[in-house]
């Protein structure tokens, strides 16, 4: 079972391929995958996406023992990617994983039981406006009390730092339930001390099967990058009720979700 539990970091910044080590590199992937890749005008976007999914082929590779060729990678509605397979097995009964790539980072975490969330930050300056305006732009989307930790956190640096930890959880956690970011989130509020012990509450309903990591990367320059494993081995009422708030209220990608479309994505990822 420990072996479906997988975690790996690719710091792209070290890889300057030539125009032919690229293709090569593309070349790995089935070709319906290659529209994805080469529609990014920069190099650094092609290198995360590319990279990304590499990982996640060998990923499924190394860890069920599938051949390159035999294997099946789909998205769904909401974006997150799933193997359209039966191998699994019974050794993991929900296999499922989760991407994310930020700044110099590609990140994937696999698990073959609990529903997992994976969420890269790199905690970058805005350039066209100061860190509190930028801040306030997504002032909905969090709680009260997390909202006062924010803005309470110190100088506009560490109000910043505060602003992308938090937000890093909020991702991780959508992530694994394969819902979208949308307005709801407020009610989706996390705790913690000294960001570590970090638990969250769903309509003031703590959920004490969710348990989230929170990691700075080592390589920092003026960057600050943190990665968040969500896992989960069950679902409460009190989370359908939020999913439905976010997936069919005020969904950014789906204004009117069905309960037909939203339990379909349910079951593509594993509930």
């Amino acid at each position: 079972m420990e072996k479906g539990v997988q975690r790996w970091v690719v710091d792209i910044s070290k890889w300057d391929p030539t125009p032919h080590d690229f293709s090569f590199a593309l070349y790995l992937l089935p070709q319906r995958h290659h529209s994805s890749i080469i529609k990014y005008v920069k190099l650094e976007d092609r290198k995360r996406a590319l990279v990304s999914l590499l990982l996640q082929y060998a990923l499924v590779h190394q860890v069920l023992g599938i051949p390159f060729e035999e294997i099946t990678i789909n998205r769904t509605i909401e974006g997150k990617p799933y193997l359209e397979s039966d191998k699994a097995g019974m050794d993991f009964p929900n296999f499922n994983f989760n991407v994310s790539h930020h700044g110099d980072y590609v990140a994937i975490a696999s698990e073959p039981l609990c529903l997992v969330g994976l969420d890269i930050v790199s905690c970058t300056i805005p350039l066209r406006e100061t860190i509190p305006e930028f801040v306030q732009n997504f002032s909905s989307y969090f709680s009260s009390f997390e909202w006062d930790n924010i803005l309470n956190a110190g100088t506009s640096d560490e109000i910043l730092i505060e602003f992308y930890r938090y937000w890093c959880l909020k991702e991780a956690y959508v992530k694994a339930i394969g819902i979208g970011v949308a307005y709801g989130l407020d009610k989706v509020e996390f705790h913690h001390t000294g960001w570590g012990n970090i638990s969250v509450k769903i309509d003031g309903e703590t959920m004490t099967e969710w348990k989230f990591w929170l990691f700075e990367l080592g390589k920092r320059h003026w960057i600050k990058v943190h990665i968040v494993y969500a896992r989960k081995t069950l679902i409460s009422s009190c989370e359908i009720r939020v999913m439905y708030r976010i997936a069919g209220i005020c969904c950014k990608r789906s204004p009117k979700v069905s309960h037909r479309e939203l339990q379909e994505n349910i079951t593509a990822i594993g509930f």
